[in-house]
């Protein structure tokens, strides 16, 4: 922050921070779910693509929230209050039309985060069960799946030789 940062200017440079991670938390939205299209079309030919291209997101994301941490601090001193405060806590300190602005991004990223908290949940069990199944899958060509641990994974036990009589 400067010495000659106004409230007003201060919030504006936070809220354009605000903005561009909207954008990119909705891009993450987008990229789960076009990984859990990959999961559950069986296709994994894709599968590295698409948490590569979350991965690199996530790293885009994280230099982005320094960003507004740093822009969030500057409202606050601008406003003459301590540094790390909520975005709701901004909201309340700012005058019209910030307050609105600022109460509205906070409302977005409840709601973004929630939605991105649920896809990764499900792309997690798709993942899982996936897993599971194609270590099912290898196990039965060596070995024959006996019953299942208590995490849900296959047990096998060692293929035995048998002694199958052909004269019949």
């Amino acid at each position: 922050m400067t010495i000659t940062d106004t409230p007003p200017a201060a919030v504006e440079r936070l809220s354009l921070v605000l903005w561009r991670e909207r954008e990119l938390l909705e891009e993450l939205h987008y990229r789960l779910e076009v990984e859990q299209l990959v999961l559950a079309s069986g296709r994994s030919r894709w599968l590295a693509h698409a948490t590569r291209d979350i991965d690199g997101l996530l790293a885009t994301i994280r230099e982005t929230e320094v960003l507004r941490a740093v822009a969030a601090d500057a409202a606050a001193a601008a406003f003459g209050m301590e540094a790390n405060l909520s975005l709701a806590s901004l909201a309340e300190a700012a005058d019209e039309p910030w307050r609105t602005i600022l109460t509205e991004h906070r409302e977005a990223f409840v709601q973004l985060t929630h939605e991105i908290t649920r896809l990764a949940d499900s792309n997690k069990h798709l993942i899982s069960a996936g897993y599971r199944s194609a270590r099912e899958t290898l196990l039965s060509l060596g070995d024959s799946v006996d019953g299942y641990s208590a995490d849900g994974s296959a047990t096998a036990e060692p293929a035995r030789n048998r002694l199958v009589d052909r004269s019949l």
